[in-house]
């Protein structure tokens, strides 16, 4: 089993930033995607960011390109997102997760690990 633990979320006026903190624990694989989605109320759980741990390849949302930057720190096996220029529709719940299955960075479907999420209010 993967243990995630998210961190770093709260309040933040429109155009401030935050830093989500992702530490991961348990078991170990050959190589993972560590990735952060978002769902905010009535809608569906949506890609942010995500970072292959043997490439280093990173890839983001249209939305996050720009403003978000997704970075890891081996030493704690924690991955984190920096998040700048927040608007009021980022908003949402954010979640940690692992996928171990594949290569794949977008979809939900194949993470197999999640964290419990870290709730981000973006005030306007």
């Amino acid at each position: 089993q993967v243990q995630l633990v998210e961190s770093g979320g709260g309040l933040v006026q429109a155009g401030g930033s935050l830093r989500l903190s992702c530490a991961a624990s348990g078991r170990t694989f050959s190589s993972y995607v560590m990735g952060w989605f978002r769902q905010a109320p009535g809608k569906e759980r949506e890609f942010v960011a995500a970072f292959s741990w043997n490439s280093g390849d990173r890839r983001y949302t249209d939305s996050g390109k720009g403003r978000f930057t997704i970075s890891r720190y081996n030493a704690k096996n924690t991955v984190y997102l920096q998040m700048n220029s927040l608007k009021p529709e980022d908003t949402a719940v954010y979640y940690c997760a692992v996928n171990s299955r594949c290569g794949a960075y977008s979809s939900p479907i194949y993470y197999n690990y999640w964290g419990q999420g870290t709730q981000v209010t973006v005030s306007s």
